[in-house]
């Protein structure tokens, strides 16, 4: 990364409690792998993944059927998948169509958009911000902004509306729970426009509902202001803060914020379909709130994002961001499962990160063990594809073993009182 970092303000970043790097826990064997013994090859995996998880002659719904039969029988006609394992790439593949109006098939270098998926990327960017010292986390966001202001509503005389709770949705904002997008051919609204409920925003204003940091609410609207906040710090439009801060130095060389999508980058863009695989008419849907749902990406892209975060979290040198402002992002702020831009949770013996996308005829999902080194990234360009990307997912961890699947260590010695002497 060629810019100098403030030190003193990285320094200053608040430390959280030290993640211990663990080892994968052994796996039965079988189609699962490991790190710690003779892996799977990505082929073998890619076999075992896009199989029948059951027997022919065993009916199991999903499971029974293959990556294939999936698609036809859920109509989505493009997918594409990207495995991160021991903290590298091991295999993307694209399958099915992007667009059913052309035949183009997907590949690793087809876009889709990441629709909420935006939200940690460009939490990311604000990190980035944080740590030169353009604000805190816990600022109050009316000394950042200076194109908008935020009416407290008599919510925030104890408590402002800080970068930390935009982004984690735990600000007090009540504006809804996402964006519909809006056809290319129509004038679109700026940011500002949206944030005041604009005539040409098809979304009511932004408006407080209760004190900061006392409930979770997920708020597009809240990460639409740090949105604005952050092009103000910057002084630039946020596509080009978040290409020069994050998508240029994690080499995302398939991504853009650009809304609409360029026409370099379309030629190999999946369009959006329904909820049987059909064209819907237009091709896609515009989402000039960015940094809510207008990422335009690949898995093989998101999943170098994840990479990031889990290296940054291990503490390696040469990240985008450092150990603590990843610390930020992948715990919770205290309210609700998000932290600074992912959602957290517990599987089983694991905690993970991570983030899920809906936008017009677009379905994504990305996720990212905190210490282990895996994780998934997966898009596609359908409605009902949520439900092929989390059939996918659970194969995923199944095959490699992951400690989400896993059955934990049973306690006890594991020896009789006789082998003790």
């Amino acid at each position: 990364m060629s810019k100098t970092r403030d030190l003193g303000v990285r320094s200053r970043l608040t430390l959280l409690a030290l993640l211990v790097q663990a080892a994968l826990i052994p796996q039965a064997a079988g189609a699962q792998v490991t790190e710690d013994t003779t892996p799977l090859t990505a082929a073998e995996a890619q076999r075992a993944i896009e199989g029948r998880q059951v027997n022919e002659q065993e009916e199991e719904g999903l499971a029974s059927l293959t990556i294939r039969e999936l698609m036809d029988s859920l109509g989505v006609p493009g997918v594409s998948v990207a495995v991160i394992r021991g903290f590298e790439i091991h295999w993307a593949k694209g399958y099915g169509i992007a667009d059913v109006e052309t035949g183009q098939p997907v590949d690793v270098e087809t876009m889709f958009q990441a629709a909420s998926i935006s939200k940690p990327v460009a939490a990311m960017g604000v990190m980035v911000a944080v740590e030169d010292g353009l604000f805190g986390l816990d600022d109050d966001i009316n000394d950042i902004l200076r194109s908008w202001r935020l009416d407290g509503e008599g919510f925030t005389e104890r408590r402002p509306v800080t970068p930390r709770t935009l982004t984690s949705h735990t600000s007090g904002l009540g504006d809804g729970f996402g964006f519909p997008g809006y056809d290319p051919d129509v004038p679109l609204p700026t940011p500002v426009q949206i944030l005041d409920g604009h005539e040409l925003s098809n979304v009511g204003s932004v408006f407080m509902e209760r004190e900061p940091l006392t409930f979770y609410e997920y708020s597009g609207g809240g990460v639409t202001v740090m949105q604005v906040a952050l092009a103000d710090a910057r002084g630039r439009p946020f596509e080009e803060v978040l290409a020069d801060d994050v998508l240029g130095p994690l080499e995302m060389t398939r991504s853009s914020f650009l809304q609409p999508i360029s026409p370099e980058h379309d030629r190999n863009a999946a369009r959006a379909h329904g909820r049987e695989g059909e064209s819907m008419g237009a091709k896609w849907r515009v989402y000039p709130e960015l940094a809510a749902a207008g990422l335009w990406t690949t898995p093989t892209d998101l999943a170098r994002f994840v990479i990031e975060v889990q290296k940054a979290l291990r503490g390696d040198a040469g990240t985008v961001i450092a150990r603590a402002s990843a610390l930020e992002m992948t715990n919770p702020v205290g309210v609700g499962p998000f932290g600074v831009g992912f959602s957290v949770e517990s599987l089983r013996e694991g905690w993970y990160f991570g983030h899920g996308g809906s936008n017009w005829g677009f379905r994504a999902r990305i996720i990212g063990h905190r210490v282990k080194g895996y994780g998934y990234a997966i898009m596609t360009n359908a409605s009902a594809g949520g439900v092929i990307a989390n059939e996918i997912g659970r194969r995923i961890q199944e095959v490699y073993g992951w400690d989400s699947v896993s059955e934990g260590v049973r306690r006890g010695y594991g020896r009789t009182p006789d082998e003790d002497r």
